[in-house]
């Protein structure tokens, strides 16, 4: 398992310095380099590896757009969902746990599909829910299976924080507001944004 980590983190490092060296080129490349170019971030969401935690600073930021309470003192807070040109929407924030003692994560935040628990723990159990259309929407997974959400972590101890990210398709155009939902949270309606 070790080495299936450790290949994993250089997979993620490749990634971010292509992402890197991308953003870089654009940037020399631009016209007039008024920072106008929103091209890197929006391919930021499609480029993380799967497994891996996005930036700290992208949940931390910003403001909560939904707060959600879970058993053993778990605190979810959105902080963003964000649709983006290639028919994604991601959804980042941070779980904490906001306890007095250590959180053991539910098996059930995985969901109960085979492919996805093979995978270990993660938030492969949640969905965004379109009313308007009267869809749901899974977490996407990669070609191996593995749920493009934050994973590997199994407790967390008192007013311990780790940022998260999750993939889902995105809903229509013009479906701003959806209904986040996760094993044995309560749901959250989220806007949107992009």
């Amino acid at each position: 398992m070790n080495m299936r980590c450790t290949a994993k983190a250089r997979r993620g490092m490749v990634a971010l310095a292509v992402v890197a060296g991308l953003a870089l080129g654009s940037a020399a490349c631009g016209s007039g380099g008024d920072g106008s170019d929103k091209k890197p971030q929006a391919s930021q969401s499609a480029s993380k590896p799967e497994g891996s935690k996005p930036n700290p600073q992208e949940a931390q930021s910003e403001a909560p757009i939904a707060e959600v309470k879970g058993p053993s003192g778990l605190l979810l807070r959105i902080t963003s969902a964000v649709r983006d040109s290639g028919g994604f929407v991601t959804v980042n924030g941070s779980l904490k746990n906001d306890g007095a003692e250590v959180a053991v994560i539910p098996q059930q935040l995985s969901g109960n599909e085979t492919e996805i628990i093979n995978n270990g723990l993660s938030l492969g159990g949640a969905t965004l829910v379109d009313s308007k259309s009267k869809k749901r929407y899974y977490v996407l997974r990669d070609t191996e299976g593995r749920p493009l959400t934050t994973t590997g972590f199994s407790a967390l101890k008192a007013g311990e924080s780790i940022d998260v990210f999750l993939q889902f398709p995105a809903p229509p155009a013009d479906t701003a507001d959806v209904s986040f939902q996760l094993p044995l949270f309560p749901s959250a309606v989220v806007k949107i944004s992009g």
